[in-house]
């Protein structure tokens, strides 16, 4: 399969007419509220740092709706370090409602074309739109297959957001045959033959927009309204940061539409209720720590991880133990473990903040850039039993070039690895880069014991065997049975695929089948290579 997914960000935000201005409009005034999306996505930039757009409405421009956007971080795109040059951008895309992304990718990282939202144009104004998506549809190649039976469609890009624009193209033009299309209905007829996760936002020429979540709510998104200006976003920090009171901060309910135009705001659910899969990974990496997802805080989830590790941790503790975490998705986790330990928690490792995550790049170029993304301090490490607190394993790479460093750089007694997530054995089909077994750390611990897939079960042996392989003195990961308790969710509402192999959709678990055979395959006949090697 190819890697088709990005992990992403969106934002929407929508002044309604005949309403006295919201103080949070900017200065402008409601007329130029598209001046608050660079801002909002600043607060999304951990979720994407290749690409940023924008799309506004304004109805007395010539271009309804206008589309920018370029590859690179949202500081770049906007240009907020040139002051002239940003007001200029501002004014050009001015309106009273727009849509904004950010971007992770596995294909087209340099070319604008992937970059969203995507616009595409007609010279009916309810055909005409721009709409920007984050998840992955888990049956893409089935969709794509289907789409290309007939001669008349084109795909342009192995892009499962193209995917997107054909179906709601189709949904468009069957409704219009009935009257106005309405974003409920389209939302219905979309969610029929679409496995997987996504959340959308979509902007017309009509001045029109919607915000919907998938049926089952894999990744967040949040909505807020205060009787003039509606926001919608990935977190809850952007909507925060604007101004909106914690109170007015909403979730998008799974299988829900939010609908806004000039008329006001509706609310419908266009899927029936099922059982929800949210993520757990993103309250264990992607989120920023200061978001608030489907009502429980990524930060408080992070500490209660750590204080779940303290419990399980079985190494002497003496005066010479410190715990140290990995900035920046470790540190609450690591907070939360040595307060419950009873020891210090201390910054001995200086992330170097302009060198970007590893954890979306391949290959040798993700270790010489994990080799520069962080300095041990000597003067903390020297001599001391370190308990490493990371977010999570995946691939191994950052972590193997840690503990080179930490031992020799700061040459530190012990390293005891403390992951504060269970090991990561299968891949992921819904909007994270990880897309296939054999690219993952863990799965050959559990191979080279002939142990069946629905038996991977980890234990002291297995996890003293993965020590001794990334060079720490000791690895515990965190129980899986103790992630439903720190984020606060029961564990048949979260989607833990990518720990225990059970995936929420019926493509999700086709996928992972697929994957799995070529991995066993290639780990039978000797061709799947080392994580340290293939690193």
């Amino acid at each position: 399969m190819s890697d088709l997914h990005e992990e992403c960000g969106i934002a929407a935000v929508y002044h309604l007419p005949g309403k006295p201005a919201s103080s949070l409009c900017p200065a402008q005034g409601p007329g130029e509220v598209s001046r608050l999306i660079p801002r909002m996505l600043l607060d999304l930039q951990n979720r994407g740092q290749l690409a940023a757009g924008i799309t506004s409405y304004a109805p007395d421009r010539r271009q309804l709706i206008d589309t920018y956007k370029e590859v690179g971080s949202v500081a770049e795109v906007f240009h907020l370090s040139h002051r002239a040059m940003y007001h200029d951008l501002m004014d050009e895309y001015a309106g009273p409602a727009a849509i904004g992304h950010v971007r992770y990718a596995t294909v087209g990282q340099e070319d604008k074309t992937h970059a969203q939202p995507f616009e595409r144009h007609h010279i009916k104004k309810f055909k005409w739109f721009s709409f920007a998506f984050n998840g992955q549809l888990a049956n893409f190649e089935e969709l794509r297959s289907r789409l290309l039976k007939d001669d008349n469609t084109y795909l342009a890009r192995e892009s499962d957001t193209e995917i997107f624009l054909h179906f709601l193209c189709n949904a468009l033009a069957k409704e219009a045959r009935q009257g106005d299309p309405d974003p409920y209905v389209i939302c219905k007829k979309m969610a029929e033959p679409l496995d997987g996760s996504w959340c959308i936002v979509f902007l017309n020429a009509h001045g029109e927009m919607f915000v919907a979540r998938d049926p089952i709510g894999v990744h967040p998104l949040l909505y807020a309204f205060d009787g003039s200006l509606f926001a919608a976003a990935s977190e809850s920090v952007a909507l925060f940061n604007l101004g909106f009171r914690s109170d007015q901060i909403k979730n998008v309910e799974p299988g829900q539409v939010i609908i806004v135009n000039q008329e006001g705001v509706r609310f419908e659910r266009f899927a029936e209720k099922c059982p929800s899969a949210h993520c757990f990974f993103e309250w264990a990496y992607f989120a920023n720590v200061a978001s608030t997802l489907d009502e429980k805080s990524v930060y408080l989830a992070r500490k209660r991880f750590g204080e779940e590790m303290a419990i399980q941790e079985d190494i002497p503790i003496d005066e010479d133990s410190i715990v140290v975490p990995v900035p920046d998705t470790g540190k609450a986790a690591a907070d939360g473990m040595a307060y419950k330990l009873g020891i210090p928690c201390l910054e001995g490792l200086i992330r170097n903040r302009y060198s970007g995550r590893t954890f979306i790049e391949g290959g040798e170029y993700r270790w010489r850039k994990a080799e520069t993304k962080y300095t041990p301090l000597e003067e903390v490490l020297s001599g001391k039993r370190v308990f490493l607190v990371e977010d999570s394993i995946v691939r191994s790479t950052t972590m193997r070039v840690l503990l080179k460093r930490i031992r020799e750089v700061g040459k530190a007694k012990e390293v005891h690895v403390r992951p504060a997530c269970p090991p990561i054995v299968g891949p992921c089909f819904y909007g994270v880069d990880m897309s296939t077994y054999k690219e993952l750390f863990a799965p050959p611990f559990f191979s080279r014991r002939g142990m069946p897939i629905d038996q991977w079960k980890l234990n002291r042996e297995i996890e003293d065997e993965m020590a001794k392989d990334i060079g720490a003195d000791s690895l515990r990961f965190l129980a899986i049975d103790a992630i439903p308790r720190a984020i606060g969710l029961p564990a048949d509402r979260l989607c833990t695929a990518c720990v225990n192999n059970r995936y929420p959709t019926p493509w999700g678990e086709k996928r992972a089948m697929i994957a799995f055979e070529e991995y066993d395959r290639a780990f039978k006949d000797g061709t799947l290579q080392s994580t340290a090697v293939h690193e």
